[in-house]
């Protein structure tokens, strides 16, 4: 009913500027991303687009920049499948930025062959949540005194299908790409919440979304017949622009300022799975975050 309600609705949009504010999109030189940074950048914001294929991240900033008629626009380098790459961007950010105002938590991978990262998490997991937790915790205290300010992580409605398996969170027993996928997705809406009740009184907020199905390059792993049923439905999914708009609403939608920790859908307030409310699981995904991360976040 939600979906059906949710169709007929007036599309959401707003003219809140973003002016002398900093933003950080992670992925941001392809679909989702790109679209947010061209519509952030249209508010007056500065955008840092934080990419891995720098030649690729080149070519979207001057895409950004003619877009928005915004020049302040940037990429820099950023491998969510590496610590080092991770640790490198924050220094340089940390050195080099006097706020950061909106961090976008949006690069991903799915439903992609077993694969490791260079620390050895399975691509999934290690890209899509232990990147973004690393990168978030690198972060943090540049945000907090930026306040106020919000973090934003894409997830999707395939969290509803995940479980965490702590017991074996690399899938290293078993692989199943789907399942690794929803795992990394459930993830996500975890760390926002647990993030949120850490961030509590400091004004900071966070929330996580569902963009969509949306037409993008995440479906360069799909089989031949799975990208043949994408390409039937897809006059029912949204185009990138489309599938923007619930990560936009989340970084500057007004009436969001007080909200937090919460998982969003179609630019509203989302009922996720019951896991994604589950605050012991999430706790416990938290410290062996931190534990397979090396680092400390109480």
């Amino acid at each position: 009913m939600q979906a059906i309600r949710n169709f007929f609705r007036a599309a959401w949009s707003s003219d809140q500027r973003l002016d002398d504010k900093t933003v950080v999109i992670t992925g941001a030189n392809t679909g989702i991303g790109k679209e947010t940074a061209i519509d952030l950048a249209k508010r007056g914001a500065k955008i840092i687009m934080a990419c891995r294929d720098m030649e690729k991240a080149q070519e979207a900033v001057k895409e950004v920049i003619q877009n928005s008629g915004n020049e302040n626009v940037v990429c820099m380098k950023l491998d969510l499948a590496d610590s080092k790459s991770i640790r490198e961007f924050a220094e340089a950010i940390n050195k080099d930025e006097p706020k950061l105002n909106i961090l976008i938590n949006n690069a991903g991978v799915m439903v992609c062959p077993y694969g490791k990262t260079a620390d050895g998490f399975e691509m999934q997991i290690g890209v899509n949540h232990m990147g973004h937790f690393l990168l978030t915790h690198l972060l943090i205290d540049l945000i907090k005194r930026s306040a106020p300010a919000r973090i934003v992580t894409v997830s999707s409605m395939a969290h509803a299908w995940g479980s965490i398996n702590l017991e074996d969170i690399n899938s290293e027993k078993s692989y199943d790409k789907k399942g690794a996928y929803s795992q990394s997705k459930l993830a996500n809406v975890l760390f926002t919440r647990s993030l949120a009740k850490r961030l509590e009184g400091t004004g900071v907020t966070t929330y996580s979304l569902h963009p969509g199905v949306v037409q993008t390059d995440l479906w360069r792993h799909l089989s031949g017949p799975q990208q043949f049923v994408m390409k039937m439905v897809s006059p029912f999914t949204k185009t990138s622009v489309q599938g923007a708009q619930t990560t936009i609403y989340c970084a500057v939608e007004p009436t969001l300022e007080k909200e937090s920790g919460g998982y969003y859908s179609d630019c509203a307030p989302a009922d996720c799975s019951a896991a994604g409310k589950n605050d012991d699981l999430a706790q416990k995904l938290w410290e062996l975050s931190c534990q397979m991360l090396s680092v400390t976040w109480e």
